[in-house]
C-alpha cells in the first residue's frame, strides 16, 4: 500500500513490466495536453480523470472494460489523480487495479529523463 491507501507500484516495478514486455495495461488519467509534455509512448491508453468523472466506466477504453481481472497500472502526474481512479476501478469490481507511486514525473526522475517533466 502507498499513502493513497490503494495498492501501489513503484516506477522500478513499471519500469520492470516495460521491460519484459508483461502483459498489463498502462492507463493514463491525464489530460490530453499533459501527453505533448511527457509521456510513456504508444502502449499507453488515455482516460482522463475529466471525462471519467463525467462519462464514468463509459469513459473507460474498451480493452479496460474488456476484463475486470486484467491488470491495470493507473498512472498520472504525480499520482493523486490515478490514485482515486485506483481506489474508483477497485469499488467497480476491477480486481488487479495499481496506482503508479509518484506519477509519470516519479519515472522521469529515477528511469527515464527523456519522458519529459512539468
Amino acid at each position: 500500500m502507498n499513502p493513497y491507501g490503494v495498492p501501489g507500484l513503484s516506477v522500478q516495478e513499471l519500469a520492470e513490466k516495460l521491460k519484459n514486455n508483461d502483459d498489463f495495461i498502462l492507463l493514463d488519467v491525464r489530460e490530453p495536453f499533459e501527453l505533448a509534455r511527457a509521456n510513456l509512448g504508444d502502449g499507453v491508453l488515455l482516460a482522463p480523470l475529466s471525462e471519467l468523472a463525467q462519462q464514468g466506466p463509459d469513459a473507460l477504453p474498451g480493452a479496460v472494460t474488456a476484463d475486470k481481472e486484467a491488470e491495470i497500472v493507473v498512472m498520472c502526474h504525480h499520482g493523486n489523480r490515478s490514485a482515486q481512479v485506483t481506489a474508483w476501478l477497485l469499488q467497480q469490481g476491477w480486481v488487479h487495479v495499481f496506482n503508479l507511486d509518484g506519477g509519470i514525473d516519479a519515472y522521469a526522475i529515477a528511469i527515464d529523463a527523456s519522458v519529459g517533466r512539468y
